[in-house]
């Protein structure tokens, strides 16, 4: 119970590994797939996580055999998280930027298809903001957490009296 039967860097490496090749899938899959989990999404979720569970520590059974996989798996997901932060064409990889789906109106197919996002869905979206018809959208934003965000063509346009500016690096 208490000794490793794996070596403790091959256990190490074999969760970094993994973290990287699920984190990689699941980055792949867009971000649709992430923001609107169903319950079939789930279930891929749990069975992944059943099927990369011997990858990672062997034939380890130990306590400290788990531990050490999910340290690594905790920490792996920080260091992630501390990238996206950072910005930059990492970060922007990591955390992915925001589709526009509509634009004054009008679909963009491109988006819509490159996104996996239907127009049926997409319409049933804009009535759920209390929008009649995508003519009335004068913006539909696939954001990178899966969710989208309706402005309307009633929408004023709001100017801030600041400039944002890039911080510099130091």
């Amino acid at each position: 119970m208490w000794d490793l039967g794996t070596p403790a860097w091959s256990i190490a490496a074999r969760s970094a590994l993994i973290y990287l090749a699920v984190f990689l899938g699941l980055r792949l899959m867009g971000k649709r797939e992430l923001g609107q989990m169903t319950a079939f999404d789930l279930v891929v979720i749990l069975l992944i996580a059943n099927a990369v569970q011997n990858a990672m520590v062997g034939t380890d059974s130990s306590v400290p055999g788990g531990l050490l996989a999910a340290a690594v798996l905790l920490v792996a997901n920080r260091g992630v998280a501390l990238v996206r932060l950072r910005g930059g064409a990492v970060g922007r990889f990591v955390e992915g930027t925001p589709t526009v789906l509509i634009q004054e109106g009008h679909f963009l197919e491109q988006s819509l298809h490159k996104e996996g996002v239907d127009r049926q869905e997409l319409e049933m979206v804009v009535r759920e903001h209390g929008i009649e018809s995508a003519a009335d959208v004068k913006l539909a934003v696939l954001e990178t957490d899966g969710s989208i965000s309706i402005v309307p063509m009633s929408s004023q346009m709001m100017r801030s009296k600041r400039r944002i500016r890039p911080q510099q690096k130091r």
